[in-house]
Parts: structure tokens; C-alpha cells; sequence
């Protein structure tokens, strides 16, 4: 350990997990899933295993801000070990407050303790201590996303919204539970050191392990971001009514169904997911028929008089959990995407009994995967029509009620921030 940090500072393992994690994250989709589930991360102290978790999602979320002053330092692009060397000194110094000596001097052993970065090492310590001199601003939005997503957003949203979005993307977001049961709110407020949230979600100022929050090991909630949980509360599903769920893992929207007192059946293709998903419906008491197929394809015959379509899509809108989604997207992913949501909606709608309800929803900001989705599905669906929500219903900011009754959420819409999302409710006639 550096003798120019406190005793208890996190040592060199846990800054060599920071850059391990912040390398899977930027690797491409569902890297930082696997980083957090790497063996070298699990081996670490809680502590430490807490420090590299915090210093990579730090850089996540400013590293278009990082870049820039790095990009102004060094004139040719060092090795790409070395960027996140520096980019995880730069985090370290301006975001998480560490000591510039501290930050300088771990930054440098770190790149002393790997081959290919060692004769690097010098240059190194002169790009931190010439920051330091020059401290940079990592808080401008215009630099918080990619410049093509950043681009897209304006077109669609209008520049002041662009930039109101892309300011969220630099804010540690609290954590969000949906209650199984309603009336539990002002009981579990307390203890969880919550605030109640429109619609009843509950909005937690705790930090650190779930599962030892009060209310966790007798079921009574389980995560779930504020905006997630708008398109069940939307399908309004009643006792006994039989309630299709597709692409439901993890399993957070089968839950309130379930809750709900449906006969829901939670279909995804991912048999693996669908575990977890069957291992929380048994954490909260909940129960439903779970099915491994996939929903464009699903042989099984049969309507329902409620469907769910979570569609697969780019999450552009889960950046503040998942700072890595906006690096990992390209611009091809969204017409890929687009094209398979088109499908699933198709099958969606097939599952709906005459008079049944559709809620289609993506946790994406891109408008080729909301508004021109549904556009096309009633254009060549004319047994369909939209079923306008009203203004707060499911909890919804009233700022992302659109005109012809779908919801656009835009992370800025709720103070402290939340999910984007898009959701349409449709009638079958």
C-alpha cells in the first residue's frame, strides 16, 4: 500500500479491480454485468470491493468529460491500459475527492504493477500532476454523453431537454422499491429512510447490501426503478384476470402483476434469467407461471386478457444505473432493435383477447423504439387503438404525458432523477 495514503485506504487490489471492472464495462454490452461478477472483484474485502465499484461507475459517468482532458494532455493516445489508468486517477482526484498526491501516487504504481503499462509510468504522473495544476470541469452535459447520442436527443427532445438529460447522467441515483403491498408505504417510509414517490414506489436513502434492509427477508419490496414500475401500474391488472408478462426477467413488473392478484404467466428466452426471476416471485411470496420461449415464436395457443410487452431495446434510458450502456451503444444497435420490437409487438398483440389491453414499454430515450414503434404497429394493426393515460396515472411525471396519451419519461422528469422510458397503452376493439 502507498505510505502517502491513510492506513486503511484501499490498496493496490482493489484500484487493479477498478480497472479491471472499468475495462469489461467499456468492452461492450453487458460488460459491466460480467466485470461485477469477475473473481478477483468477489475476492476483495467488502470495503474494497465497495471502493472499486464506486471509483469505475464514477468514471463511467463522467467519462466523456475525462476524455476531453486527457485528450487535451497528451497529444498521441497512449495504450488503452494506460487511458483507464488515467482516467481512473482523473476520477479518483476530481469526483471521489481523493488527495492529488494519493490519487498520483496509486495511479502510478498501477501502471508499475503491469507489464504492458510499466515504461508508461512516467507519463503517467506527469498527465495527473498537470490536471491537478489545471483542474478541469467534468460537469459540462454537453460532454456527459457520446456526441451521437447527444445529437439524437437534441433533434428529438429540443436542446434545453438534451442538455437537462444528459445532466443526470453524472448523479449517483438513489435506490427505488416497489412495495408488494401498497398500503405498506408510510410503514416502511421510516425504517428504509424513504420518501413515497407518486405512484407508491419508495425511494431509499440506504447504501450498501439489500438484502440487510428492513422489509427485505420478509418479502415486502424488492428493487425496482420508479419509472419501471409505471407500465404495469398502467396494464391496471385485476384479481384473477390472466396476465401474459413477455420478456419478463428479472422479474420486477411479474411481481406487481402477481401482486396484483393475476394469473400471470412470465415468459422470457432466457431460462437463465427466469430463474432469478422464479428465486424473487419465492423471496416475496409470489407465484406464476414461469415459460422459456421466445415470445415472437411461442407455440403455445391461447389469449389473455391483459399483455405486457417489456421489449428488448438499446436502454439508453438506464444510464444512471448503467453509465456503460451509453458507451456500448452504436447507432446501428437502434434499427437492429427497432426491427425485433416490431416482431414482438406483432406477437404481443396476437395474445390479446378482444377487449384486452396491451402496455408496450422500453427503456430507451431513442424514438425509432417508442413513438415511431407504435406508430407503425397501428398503422398495420387496425384492430388496435391507443388507450390514453391520464395525467399522474401509475405515478407518471405529468411532464411526460404526450399528447395522443403515451408516456415519454425523460430522466430529468422526476427531481432526483429516474429511468427514460417510453409506454403506450393499446385497446384491442
Amino acid at each position: 500500500m502507498n505510505t502517502t495514503e491513510p492506513n486503511d485506504a484501499p490498496g493496490l487490489p482493489a484500484r487493479e479491480a477498478a480497472l479491471n471492472l472499468l475495462t469489461a464495462a467499456l468492452s461492450g454490452r453487458a460488460g459491466l454485468d460480467e466485470g461485477l461478477t469477475h473473481p478477483g472483484l468477489a475476492a476483495l474485502a467488502p470495503r474494497d470491493r465497495a471502493f472499486a465499484r464506486a471509483l469505475a461507475m464514477a468514471t463511467l459517468r463522467r467519462l466523456g468529460p475525462i476524455d476531453a482532458a486527457l485528450q487535451a494532455k497528451v497529444q498521441k493516445p497512449p495504450p488503452d491500459r494506460v487511458v483507464q489508468i488515467l482516467r481512473l486517477g482523473v476520477a479518483q482526484i476530481f469526483v471521489l475527492g481523493t488527495p492529488a498526491h494519493a490519487a498520483v501516487a496509486t495511479s502510478v504504481d498501477l501502471a508499475a504493477a503491469q507489464a504492458g503499462t510499466r515504461p508508461l509510468k512516467g507519463l503517467v504522473n506527469a498527465v495527473l500532476r498537470g490536471l491537478t495544476r489545471e483542474p478541469p470541469d467534468l460537469d459540462r452535459p454537453e460532454l456527459l454523453a457520446p456526441p451521437w447520442l447527444y445529437a439524437r436527443w437534441q433533434a428529438a427532445f429540443g436542446p434545453d431537454a438534451a442538455r437537462a438529460i444528459a445532466a443526470v447522467i453524472a448523479a449517483e441515483p438513489a435506490t427505488d422499491l416497489s412495495l408488494k403491498d401498497p398500503a405498506d408505504a408510510a410503514d416502511l417510509a421510516g425504517p428504509l429512510e424513504a420518501e413515497v414517490l407518486p405512484g407508491g414506489s419508495l425511494r431509499t436513502a440506504l447504501r450498501g447490501d439489500v438484502s440487510t434492509w428492513p422489509g427485505f427477508a420478509e418479502g415486502r419490496w424488492w428493487v425496482q426503478d420508479a419509472a419501471a414500475a409505471i407500465p404495469a401500474r398502467l396494464l391496471a391488472a385485476q384479481a384473477g384476470e390472466t396476465v401474459l408478462d413477455l420478456c419478463a426477467a428479472p422479474g420486477g413488473k411479474t411481481m406487481q402483476l402477481a401482486a396484483a392478484g393475476a394469473a400471470v404467466t412470465a415468459l422470457d428466452k432466457s431460462a437463465g434469467r427466469l430463474k432469478r426471476v422464479a428465486e424473487n416471485l419465492a423471496r416475496v411470496g409470489l407465484s406464476a407461471q414461469i415459460v422459456a420461449a421466445d415470445a415472437a415464436s411461442w407455440p403455445a395457443q391461447g389469449q389473455f386478457e391483459a399483455v405486457l410487452l417489456d421489449a428488448p431495446c438499446s436502454a439508453t434510458g438506464t444510464f444512471r444505473r448503467q453509465p456503460d450502456v451509453l458507451w456500448a451503444a452504436k447507432p446501428g444497435d437502434i434499427a437492429s432493435l427497432a426491427a425485433l420490437q416490431s416482431r414482438l409487438l406483432d406477437a404481443a398483440a396476437r395474445r390479446v383477447k378482444p377487449g384486452g389491453r396491451l402496455v408496450y414499454c422500453v427503456c430507451s430515450l431513442e424514438p425509432e423504439e417508442g413513438e415511431g414503434q407504435v406508430a407503425a404497429f397501428l398503422a398495420r394493426n387496425p384492430g388496435f387503438a391507443l388507450d390514453p393515460a391520464t395525467p399522474g396515472e401509475g405515478g407518471a411525471p405529468e411532464a411526460s404525458l404526450r399528447a395522443d396519451g403515451t408516456l415519454r419519461i425523460l430522466p430529468h422528469h422526476q427531481p432526483g432523477g429516474i429511468d427514460g422510458f417510453y409506454v403506450a397503452r393499446l385497446r384491442r376493439s
